[in-house]
């Protein structure tokens, strides 16, 4: 008798998790979807459970009852990770159609914050400030405490994040951002001095990443900045100074109202290329790959000089006396 009972039970057990098993198949899947209108969210925060999400559909009364679709994700072995994050959804979907969208993360909504070339460090944070719905970290943090929090605490922050658009969703962080940003340098920077030309007048990642953000600030068309580069390679290899407008501006800081004057030449600091030699000590701008890969092959030219044309573009001279004219030319009106 106990035996026939074990066998019945036994019998009973394995029909019930076959029909179990079949109908959540069935009507989990196919029979009663969850209810989505034309651009219905939802918002899965960090720390959300697959069935978290499922209780609050009920909630919402998109399904009827949980259970079922709770017994599905478990007797499937689903859900176990899913991707944060705001989704969009424009018709009812199935439970198994939902578990594969948030666990491979598509239909996020997507939001973008733009950093441009040339921007200082300080621009940079100014966006990211006000990008939403961003979570805003490091508003209160000084530059040296996101360094440390990128794992670089005694590095200076200018000209080590990359200037591009970056993509994000609801609910990552500004520290994220910096991050990605970061190491999208490194790539480039390494991919630039690995392609350095024979002659560069530079010693190290460093020192090209400093001569790329002068180029940066120095051009308006990327197609000079090659030329620009052989400007200041040729100096450097001659034991001229530099003389980069854009250093001065750099180190004068709040002090620069728009509008550089000789006494701001003469002035001494640390980044002024009229009164000291070789390289300011570091990065003044976020350069691009175009600075970049200029920094590291410059064109071979004789030009020692060049200034601004007042259109965007400059003129190149090889002697002082070329120079000198130019300058009359285009700067004086003479």
């Amino acid at each position: 008798m106990k035996i026939f009972k074990k066998t019945v039970l036994g019998l009973l057990s394995v029909t019930l998790a076959i029909g179990i098993g079949g109908w959540l198949d069935y009507d989990a899947t196919t029979a009663d979807p969850i209810q989505f209108d034309e651009g219905d969210m939802l918002l899965v925060a960090r720390g959300d459970s697959l069935s978290s999400i499922i209780r609050r559909f009920e909630e919402e009364k998109r399904i009827q009852k949980s259970w079922p679709y709770l017994l599905y994700a478990r007797y499937h072995e689903l859900g176990d990770h899913i991707h944060f994050g705001e989704y969009r959804f424009e018709e009812p979907i199935t439970i198994d159609r939902l578990i594969s969208i948030l666990s491979s993360g598509d239909y996020q909504i997507q939001y973008r914050v733009t950093v441009l070339e040339g921007w200082t460090f300080d621009r940079m944070r100014e966006e990211f400030d006000k990008a939403e719905p961003l979570r805003n970290i490091t508003v209160e943090w000084d530059d040296w405490k996101i360094m440390a929090e990128i794992g670089l605490p005694d590095l200076h922050p200018e000209g080590q994040f990359y200037p591009d658009t970056y993509f994000y969703h609801k609910g990552e962080t500004d520290l994220d951002m910096y991050r990605i940003a970061y190491w999208k340098m490194q790539k480039r920077l390494e991919n630039a001095w690995a392609n350095r030309t024979d002659n560069l007048q530079l010693e190290d990642r460093n020192e090209l990443l400093i001569m790329a953000s002068i180029i940066e600030r120095e051009s308006l068309l990327q197609g000079e900045q090659p030329h620009i580069s052989s400007v200041f390679n040729n100096r450097l290899a001659k034991g001229m100074r530099l003389q980069a407008d854009p250093t001065v501006i750099y180190g004068l800081g709040d002090k620069f109202k728009g509008n550089i004057t000789r006494k701001h030449l003469r002035t001494d600091n640390p980044y002024n290329t009229y009164t000291r030699w070789g390289l300011p000590p570091t990065p003044i701008a976020l350069p691009g790959e175009g600075a970049l890969m200029a920094a590291a092959r410059p064109l071979q030219t004789k030009s020692y000089f060049f200034v601004a044309k007042g259109d965007g573009s400059h003129k190149f001279s090889e002697t002082l006396a070329e120079h000198n004219a130019a300058v009359r030319k285009y700067q004086l009106g003479k």
